[in-house]
């Protein structure tokens, strides 16, 4: 049957993609690689439970199973704090689950209703708008809004999930599994490799040291303080050029102005209108405008060189700034010279 092999083929690719990103990006992305292992076990078992029965795979899969918005969740929260460990909270879907499959002997344990509900609130706390008290310390300020798309992704991908389990437990009940195999195979070519896509992403853009940064603000700011926090940050950015730096953190800011993240953040949001990702991103702007003027440098080694990582994220930003493309600006400005 064609769906049988599927989920293990997918499994070996989610190998495979673990071992690569391990060795390559090992420090940024150990909470992806560790995702990426529960997604490889997970797939393997489905793919072993249908292929081969066995009384001890149906055990496996549900517990295997919960920890997988756990880690994705985790994924994510860690671009927002410094904490390390996962919160005891988030381990209530695994525990209860582990308690319902050491009790289905004794009683219908509700659990794929309980796995259908942890999947769709998890789901739903990725896709809520993002809290401005919240930002991203710990993800490069040029990858916020890449992020912040991501996790929107995880989440919806999440609610899908949701829904499926859903089709499969009806199937299971009113079809006696005759669509299962195909529910599998389709869910497992799409919904996991696209959460997989959204938590790869977002775990190679965290960067997370064993420095000590502070988030919470102690007290509601003046507006002088306001201000005062705000001129710091521009007088770091302007002499000191940190924004050319690509893998620039709020946290690393945070730790050079003696400011906590939060105060930082809400400072530029309350000054500037705009969170400090932009900010940075106009500074780098500014700095390849006049590359562009004044050198002869192509536009790949000016996005570089302004700090940016990507070509694509610097010609999104480009025009966000200056409503025309590098080239175009570069060809207007010498025009206007006369060169």
């Amino acid at each position: 049957m064609l769906s049988v092999p599927i989920p293990l083929v997918v499994s070996l690719l989610f190998g495979l993609l673990t071992i690569g990103l391990y060795f390559t990006h090992r420090d940024k992305a150990r909470a992806a690689c560790v995702f990426l292992l529960f997604c490889t076990l997970s797939t393997a078992v489905i793919g072993l439970r249908w292929a081969y029965p066995s009384h001890l795979l149906p055990i496996i899969q549900p517990i295997l199973a919960s920890l997988v918005p756990v880690a994705a969740w985790y994924t994510f929260k860690r671009t927002q704090s410094p904490h390390r460990l996962i919160s005891f909270k988030h381990l209530v879907l695994p525990c209860l689950i582990v308690t319902f499959v050491a009790s289905h002997l004794f009683w219908p344990a509700p659990i794929d209703e309980l796995l259908t509900l942890g999947y769709l609130l998890y789901g739903l706390a990725l896709i809520k708008k993002p809290n401005t008290s919240e930002p991203y310390i710990n993800v490069t300020l040029g990858s916020w809004e890449g992020v912040t798309k991501a996790k929107r992704l995880a989440g919806i991908v999440l609610i899908f999930s949701a829904a499926v389990d859903s089709f499969i437990y009806i199937d299971i009940t009113y079809h006696q599994s005759q669509w299962v195999p195909y529910i599998l195979t389709a869910a497992h070519l799409t919904l996991l490799p696209v959460l997989s896509l959204a938590v790869v992403i977002t775990g190679i853009a965290t960067i997370t040291t064993n420095q000590t940064t502070t988030i919470e603000p102690k007290q509601e700011m003046l507006s002088v303080q306001i201000q005062e926090i705000a001129a710091k940050l521009d007088k770091l950015l302007s002499e000191k050029e940190i924004y050319l730096e690509p893998d620039i953190t709020l946290a690393r800011l945070s730790r050079k102005l003696g400011i906590p993240a939060k105060q930082v953040s809400s400072a530029v949001n309350q000054i500037h209108g705009k969170n400090i990702s932009r900010l940075v991103n106009e500074y780098r702007i500014e700095h390849a405008k006049r590359s562009l003027i004044n050198t002869d440098q192509s536009v790949t080694q000016i996005f570089i060189n302004s700090g940016f990582q990507t070509k694509s994220n610097f010609n999104r930003e480009f025009a966000r700034v200056t409503e025309m493309s590098p080239s175009q600006y570069r060809k207007q400005r010498h025009n206007e010279a006369g060169l």
